[in-house]
């Protein structure tokens, strides 16, 4: 069984990138200076940016099936972010050192199981997921802020 972990792509935040602090403010946005790594994990290239470049924490839907499950929440991306990360049977550098939750879901947006996993035992956690044909997809989620950090799908 092989899965891909996909970044958020930018497309969708590219008209805030680059407004004034003012701007990003009337749109319930705000722009942060990365002050320590790790600690500002990019949704876009799931990794923790380096100290000194600016993200923007804002409140993103990152599930929105039409169930009681629908889910949004903080996250962070980076205004210097081209290209959504996409790894396959690899887990990103964000998950490293942070427990994960791993919300599984069927192909309507019900929750089917969950598990919390860290470190080399996220890959196995994953997989026995992915073992039941229930499973469609897995929201990845930072487990101590609840907030979601990528998405895996089956390939």
């Amino acid at each position: 069984m092989t899965y891909a972990i996909t970044g958020l792509d930018p497309a969708q935040f590219q008209s805030l990138f680059g407004l004034s602090d003012a701007e990003l403010a009337k749109r319930g946005v705000l722009r942060r200076t990365v002050t320590e790594k790790p600690g500002f994990p990019c949704r876009i290239t799931l990794e923790d940016p380096e100290v000194g470049e600016t993200v923007l924490l804002m409140n993103y839907e990152s599930h929105t099936a039409d169930t009681p499950y629908r889910s949004a929440y903080a996250i962070y991306v980076r205004e210097a972010a081209t290209a959504p990360a996409r790894l396959t049977d690899e887990l990103p550098q964000v998950f490293a050192n942070r427990p994960i939750a791993l919300r599984i879901f069927n192909a309507d947006g019900m929750l089917v199981g969950a598990t919390l996993a860290r470190g080399a035992d996220i890959d196995a956690a994953i997989r026995g997921a992915f073992e039941s044909p229930e499973a469609s997809y897995i929201h990845a989620h930072n487990a101590a802020h609840g907030c979601f950090s990528a998405r895996i799908d089956r390939t």
